[in-house]
């Protein structure tokens, strides 16, 4: 592999991470180490939410490539580290590990929709039993929690501003929450919703961006930051208008 092939492989390997949701450190530290293992010491890199700038020396070209789509695929970010780790140790080679990342960018690793509503469903329900509430407002919350995570599913296809993705809903866990309430399925309102939304929470965004920053890059550290903050306002909105209008 040449040094241009060399630098497509880290930019690959740091692409599928920073799209899957993994800290910038991580990518910048993934790149370094696939670098350093064929020989390249002086690696430089610069790395943030939206795009990598990597050069594998001074004298070399540098590449970008902009990050456009970001979502969480955990399981994705565990696989590239683990190709990293086996080009460090020699046990596959460059053009194998290359390979190989080209089909984790291309394959849909993820689980089936179906399994993350239920998923989205089972957190709601039991955390609102955390909350302290009554077992019997369990069946609203699961109901709504699953509603609302279908929501963002299908409305980020129609709707490419994260924003109102969130806000709506958030809205329309409110709405059910209150329906769920006036039939008599729920009694305690305030504790359906916050249980509800707890799957559009962005907790991964927001420890991200606090490791970014305690790892001392900050503009990625801010801009997560930033972006978690808006999602949290987005999606406390939406609950605001349904307690405005019917608590």
């Amino acid at each position: 592999m040449n040094t241009n092939e060399l630098g497509e492989l880290c930019l690959l390997a740091g692409k599928i991470m920073l799209e899957s949701g993994a800290e910038t450190y991580r990518v910048q530290d993934t790149m370094m180490r696939i670098a350093s293992s064929f020989g390249k010491n002086n690696p430089n890199s610069y790395v943030t939410p939206t795009g990598i700038i990597f050069s594998l020396s001074g004298t070399e070209q540098t590449k970008l490539v902009q990050i456009s789509n970001r979502s969480t695929d955990l399981y994705k970010v565990i696989i590239v580290n683990s190709i990293s780790r086996k080009i460090s140790s020699g046990e596959i080679s460059a053009e194998q590990a290359y390979s190989t990342l080209r089909k984790i960018e291309k394959g849909n690793l993820k689980y089936p929709l179906y399994v993350k509503i239920i998923s989205a469903s089972i957190v709601s329900g039991f955390s609102l039993v955390m909350f302290n509430g009554e077992w019997n407002d369990f069946f609203p919350a699961f109901l709504a929690g699953g509603a609302g995570f279908s929501c963002v599913s299908y409305i980020d296809r129609l709707v490419d501003i994260k924003f109102f993705t969130e806000f709506l809903a958030a809205l329309i866990v409110g709405l059910m929450s209150y329906f769920f309430k006036y039939i008599g399925l729920g009694q305690d309102l305030s504790n359906i919703i916050v249980a509800s939304i707890m799957p559009l929470v962005p907790g991964l965004l927001i420890t991200n961006a606090v490791r970014d920053l305690m790892a001392g890059h900050l503009v990625s550290g801010l801009s997560k930051g930033a972006e978690a903050a808006l999602t949290a306002f987005a999606i406390g909105a939406g609950a605001a208008i349904v307690f405005s209008l019917f608590k």
